[in-house]
């Protein structure tokens, strides 16, 4: 069959083309469980924790979702890559932690509560220094959801430089008082001298010579 023959086949198999644009997203209907998760295209993502039980209806995209809680968008997720991982934001289950301190240490999805490294490196601290680490941890974070996540990041920079108690009123006192919270922008840079470049430009014209 010759390429005449084969372009006629094609065109006569060709549908006429939508007259509206296709939707570039689906709808689910899922259920939030007990620990304020959904599953949403096999991988796992916390809801706000007031959602517990409730059932809410996604608009998945390719690159986000959107979740409806009577008839009302409620948040707004990128989607993430690849299939069985997960993505929990502290700010929707810190509440629920608080009320039960004791369950964080086994928390499935325990790596998840540390936004930035500092807020790990005080947990370890507090692991090592007192006995009730996940409660005074789980208020440091609280902290963090409440008033700034920046800005608790930039307390615990100050902690660990002056060494002072790693405690929630700790760093609730910094970011009440506002003091050395901005990071050193300024950096001096001693002029630089150079006649040291031709020393050893003319020990190297010796050294050559030789």
């Amino acid at each position: 069959m010759g390429r005449r023959e084969r372009f006629i086949e094609e065109v006569r198999l060709i549908h006429r083309l939508p007259e509206s644009r296709l939707d570039d997203f689906r709808w689910l209907q899922v259920r939030v469980n007990p620990s304020s998760t959904i599953q949403v295209a096999k991988n796992t993502y916390s809801l706000h924790s007031r959602l517990k039980g409730e059932t809410v209806r996604v608009k998945l995209y390719a690159e986000y979702f959107e979740v409806f809680y009577s008839q009302r968008k409620v948040d707004r997720i990128p989607r993430l890559r690849g299939e069985h991982q997960h993505h929990i934001q502290y700010r929707h289950i810190i509440e629920n932690l608080l009320r039960k301190p004791g369950a964080f240490e086994n928390y499935r999805y325990k790596d998840d509560l540390f936004p930035t490294i500092r807020f790990r490196m005080v947990y370890d601290h507090l692991c090592i220094k007192s006995s009730r680490a996940s409660k005074e941890y789980l208020k440091i974070l609280h902290l963090a959801a409440q008033e700034s996540e920046s800005g608790v990041d930039q307390a615990l920079r100050i902690v660990f430089e002056k060494e002072l108690p790693v405690h929630a009123d700790t760093i609730k006192k910094i970011l009440e008082s506002g003091n050395n919270m901005e990071v050193p922008r300024d950096v001096h840079i001693d002029k630089i001298d150079l006649g040291h470049y031709d020393v050893l430009l003319e020990s190297e014209a010796v050294y050559g010579r030789q």
